[in-house]
């Protein structure tokens, strides 16, 4: 367990931040930020709200450029990456999407492939297979607009699993994603974590920003809390989801219990 830093040394393939600090409007966000993701793990950044969880992922992604330290991806700092180039190696899903448009979902699962050389056959059978992949096949010819919340949110899924479905010839491919479960049912709250755990095992690394310590444990092979703007402990779910770690976190009380399917830490609050 490391505190104030990330696991280890920053390796060329990966999505890393370096040092990096942010200030937007006077205001700290980001405090020399330490942060790996890895090929074939899934990296969870937790922390209550306002601990700089979403500047952070904003930062990683290029939508807002750091006053200190730097964003390298597969080795080459971010900002010198060709954005088609770059879109086939790195999707990420936000919380919130603002289309608004009357695409059927199968339309809207297609810009994932935009990036792509495939051929529209070839694309057409990956759309299938990733809206397939999170129970979504039946909206296929259904309007986008006219879905429900955890209906559009599977949408966007499969459009990021379409973007990096296939191994990129620019190398190792990372899937971001923020909130990813705040609109689904446990059912599909469970499957999502499926899916994002066989990407993991065909070697694309996840960083996903969570809320949930308990769905966090169940999937993340390495852990980051943050609090205040800055990591205060990285490690494995053991390590991180400790009493006195939650207690000065969260600032609450909890009891770490075990899972009775999956053996990870249960947190009882």
């Amino acid at each position: 367990m490391a505190f104030g830093m990330s696991l280890g040394m920053s390796l060329r393939m990966s999505l890393s931040a370096h040092n990096v600090s942010l200030t937007l409007s006077g205001t700290p966000l980001l405090h020399a930020i330490n942060l790996d993701v890895l090929p074939g793990k899934i990296t969870t950044v937790l922390g209550p709200n306002g601990a700089g969880k979403t500047s952070l992922l904003r930062v990683l992604i290029g939508e807002l450029a750091p006053d200190a330290g730097n964003v390298t991806l597969n080795g080459g700092a971010l900002t010198s990456w060709i954005p088609r180039q770059r879109a086939r190696t790195l999707a990420v899903l936000p919380q919130h999407s603002l289309l608004n448009f009357p695409f059927t979902a199968a339309e809207v699962v297609m810009l994932g492939r935009t990036p792509h050389d495939t051929g529209i056959a070839r694309d057409r059978e990956i759309v299938a297979q990733t809206l397939r992949a999170v129970d979504g096949d039946y909206l296929a010819d259904r309007i986008y607009t006219q879905l429900s919340g955890g209906e559009k949110q599977r949408v966007h899924l499969a459009r990021v699993l379409a973007q990096i479905w296939e191994p990129a010839p620019e190398g190792e491919r990372y899937l971001v994603l923020d909130e990813p479960t705040s609109s689904f049912d446990l059912a599909h709250q469970r499957l999502t974590l499926d899916v994002v755990r066989s990407l993991a095992d065909k070697g694309v690394g996840v960083l996903m920003v969570i809320h949930d310590l308990n769905l966090a444990a169940r999937c993340a092979d390495q852990m980051f809390l943050m609090q205040c703007g800055q990591i205060v402990v990285s490690g494995t779910p053991r390590e991180v989801l400790q009493p006195g770690i939650i207690a000065q976190v969260f600032q609450v009380e909890a009891t770490i219990g075990v899972h009775p399917q999956s053996g990870t830490p249960l947190v009882i609050t």
